[in-house]
C-alpha cells in the first residue's frame, strides 16, 4: 500500500474537515443511555439544554480540527496513531451531541466553519512547536474540557437525563485522553498559555451558546 505523502495527507485532513462540518457524523460506539427516563421539559428548559449541547458540539468540531492538525504536523508515527484514535472517540461525541440537539429541537452552531478553522490553526501551531508541547496542549485542553463538561452537568435541566448521560461519558473520555497524553511525555504548558486557552474557550462557549 502506497504511503501518503504530505500533500496527500493534507487532502485527507481537509476531506475530514468537510465531513465534520457538512456530513452526518458516524459513531463507532452506541450512544450512552440514561438509567432513568427523561422528565417533562418545558420550552425554556429544552432551549437551554439544546444551547448547552450546541456548545458541547462546537467543542467536538474543534477537537476534530485540533487532532487532525496535530496528527498532520507530527513525524512520529506512534503519536499520529494516538491522535487519530482520540479523534475517533471525539467523532462519537460529535454524533451523540448532534443527535441530541436535533431531539431537543435545536440546531448546531452557525459558526462551525469558523470554529474548525481557528482550532486547526491552533493545532498546527502546537504541532509545529514539537511533540512534547503538542501533547501538553492536549493535556491542558482535555483538562479544561472536562471541567467545562462537569459544569454542564450542573446546568442541564434536572429532567434531561439523556443529555446528562452523554455529557457524563464525554467527561470520562476527555479525562482518559488527557491522561494518555500525559503518559506519552507531555510538557507542562507555561501559565500564560493556559490562561490564554481559558480566555479563548470562554469566548467560544459564550458565543456558541447563542449562535
Amino acid at each position: 500500500m502506497r504511503r501518503l505523502n504530505e500533500l496527500d495527507q493534507l487532502f485527507v485532513v481537509f476531506d475530514q474537515g468537510l465531513r465534520t462540518l457538512f456530513a452526518a457524523p458516524h459513531a463507532a460506539r452506541e450512544r450512552p443511555r440514561a438509567a432513568e427516563p427523561d422528565g417533562d421539559l418545558d420550552p425554556d428548559e429544552r432551549r437551554e439544554a439544546a444551547a448547552l449541547m450546541r456548545v458541547n458540539h462546537v467543542g467536538e468540531v474543534c477537537a476534530q480540527a485540533l487532532y487532525s492538525a496535530q496528527a498532520l504536523s507530527t513525524r512520529d508515527a506512534a503519536l499520529r496513531t494516538h491522535l487519530e484514535h482520540a479523534a475517533q472517540e471525539e467523532e462519537d461525541h460529535l454524533q451523540w451531541t448532534s443527535a441530541r440537539i436535533a431531539e431537543l429541537g435545536g440546531r448546531t452552531s452557525l459558526l462551525n466553519p469558523l470554529w474548525w478553522g481557528g482550532a486547526f490553526s491552533i493545532g498546527m501551531a502546537a504541532g509545529i512547536a514539537g511533540d512534547r508541547w503538542s501533547l501538553g496542549f492536549v493535556v491542558e485542553t482535555e483538562r479544561q474540557v472536562e471541567a467545562h463538561l462537569h459544569s454542564h452537568l450542573e446546568r442541564l435541566p434536572s429532567g434531561d437525563q439523556s443529555s446528562r448521560a452523554i455529557v457524563a461519558q464525554m467527561a470520562l473520555d476527555e479525562a482518559a485522553h488527557g491522561l494518555a497524553a500525559q503518559q506519552a511525555g507531555a510538557a507542562d504548558l507555561p501559565q500564560p498559555v493556559k490562561q490564554l486557552m481559558r480566555a479563548a474557550a470562554k469566548l467560544m462557549t459564550l458565543t456558541a451558546h447563542r449562535i
